[in-house]
């Protein structure tokens, strides 16, 4: 099951830069204790603040992990106030060490492996973290096919509605509205478990997807099984790091940067072959 996505999320584990080192480590000790996970490892292991934007940092990292869409204009205004230019790499930095544990962690309750997180890591401080998430790792986790559309967007509205994403609420994937995706449908994802319209796969994926967001330390075995159930070992992966993918609205949302494209209404778009969002 090992592929290229692998060699990048060992990258993005690896990646330290210089300007960000002490915060990398801050923000991996404060997103993992906050998420009840082992965190990331990091070059410079940092326990707790040790200034007023240390503070200010970690106080933002926690809120992006419990709960994305009740951070506040006072935390976004302190955060920039604090690192300035640097805000923007900061989150980032805050959507590796707050999801790849969830991921690592989701992963190892299936029985999948984890690979990329080495024991003794090769720091890099020259890997550019933004074009890593944006080039490559969303683009590549979109590219995943094992799972069927319908099946990737009703996860997909589901995280959009956990994180309080404009624009991905917004949106509807033309593939999985051809392949019988429908507004009654999506209106059901709220209250799945009891919908006729989501199939057991569907409402799996979702149980699944919930706790990978909302307690990802502590995923039942019933939730586990059910995924086991529904999907093969591949689609599983996929599912996974499907969520990943559609939580990196986390970083728009967590600086109020997730207007939606529509006044009124929903969009369509579809990913292309490349794994790039094309709107209609």
């Amino acid at each position: 099951m090992a592929d290229d996505l692998d060699a990048v999320l060992t990258q993005l584990v690896v990646q330290s830069p210089a300007d960000l080192q002490r915060l990398v480590g801050l923000i991996r000790t404060t997103c993992g204790d906050t998420l009840s996970l082992t965190p990331l490892p990091a070059q410079t292991p940092v326990s707790a603040p040790e200034s007023d934007a240390e503070k200010v940092v970690a106080e933002f990292a926690e809120q992006f992990s419990v709960d994305v869409s009740a951070i506040s204009d006072r935390q976004r205004e302190a955060l920039t106030g604090a690192l300035g230019a640097a805000s923007f790499a900061a989150v980032i930095q805050m959507f590796f060490a707050d999801f790849l544990p969830r991921v690592r962690n989701g992963l190892e309750v299936l029985g999948l492996p984890v690979g990329w997180v080495p024991e003794a890591p090769m720091w890099d401080p020259g890997i550019d973290a933004g074009d890593m998430l944006f080039n490559q790792l969303l683009p590549g986790v979109a590219r995943l096919r094992s799972l069927d559309p319908v099946t990737t967007e009703v996860v997909r509205l589901r995280g959009a509605v956990a994180h309080n994403c404009r624009l991905c609420k917004s949106l509807r994937e033309s593939k999985a509205l051809d392949a019988g995706g429908s507004e009654s449908m999506y209106d059901d994802i709220e209250h799945f478990e009891s919908s006729e319209l989501l199939s057991d796969a569907h409402k799996a994926a979702l149980r699944y997807a919930d706790a990978l967001i909302w307690s990802p330390a502590r995923i039942s075995p019933a939730v586990a099984s059910g995924v086991r159930e529904h999907f093969s070992q591949e689609q599983a992966r996929e599912l996974t790091l499907d969520v990943m993918r559609n939580a990196s609205n986390k970083i728009a949302v967590s600086l109020k940067a997730d207007q939606a494209r529509v006044a009124d209404g929903t969009e369509r778009y579809l990913i292309d072959e490349d794994g790039q969002t094309v709107f209609a």
